[in-house]
């Protein structure tokens, strides 16, 4: 069995319009948002063995606050190729890893289309379409991971987390 956990990066901030996208950094909201994400999946559970990185800050940041919440930091790499990934860039990395829960930190639209293409029956969950920002999908695999055959298991924002 396979479990893939789908993460949008945390909220950002464009305090300097003039900078790089790739440069954003989180807000402090973000931040907060990014460490609740993480003591929500370590309360739950789903600590992943491995965690695939976007290059870009604000999933740098993000990986770095979800693993303080989880209280550890897994077995990590970072990818530039995850920067703005096409669905089929997320999950040819995924389903190449060994790993048997393998979280990936990305940007929309990319993870919400992967984490919307995977799962064969959608959580009721109201924000699950728009896929804000630190919108969390744990989905599980009878073998390999492929497109509409997984079982979503969780979903959340951190707004669920701190309401």
């Amino acid at each position: 069995m396979k479990r893939l956990i789908l993460i949008r990066h945390a909220k950002s901030g464009w305090d300097d319009p003039m900078a790089d996208d790739h440069d954003r950094v989180l807000t402090e909201r973000g931040r907060t948002a990014a460490k609740s994400i993480g003591e929500w999946l370590a309360a739950q559970g789903y600590v992943p063995d491995v965690m695939l990185v976007s290059d870009a800050a604000r999933t740098v940041e993000t990986h770095r606050h979800i693993c303080d919440g989880l209280g550890q930091t897994p077995k990590t790499s970072f990818h530039p190729t995850l920067y703005h990934a096409a669905p089929d860039t997320i999950l040819d990395l995924a389903m190449r890893q060994p790993d048997e829960t393998i979280a990936v930190i990305a940007h929309n639209p990319g993870i919400a289309m992967a984490a919307h293409g995977l799962v064969r029956t959608r959580p009721r969950h109201s924000r699950f379409s728009d896929y804000p920002t630190c919108a969390t999908t744990v989905i599980d695999f009878e073998g390999d991971i492929r497109v509409n055959q997984g079982t979503c298991i969780d979903f959340t924002v951190p707004r669920d987390l701190t309401d």
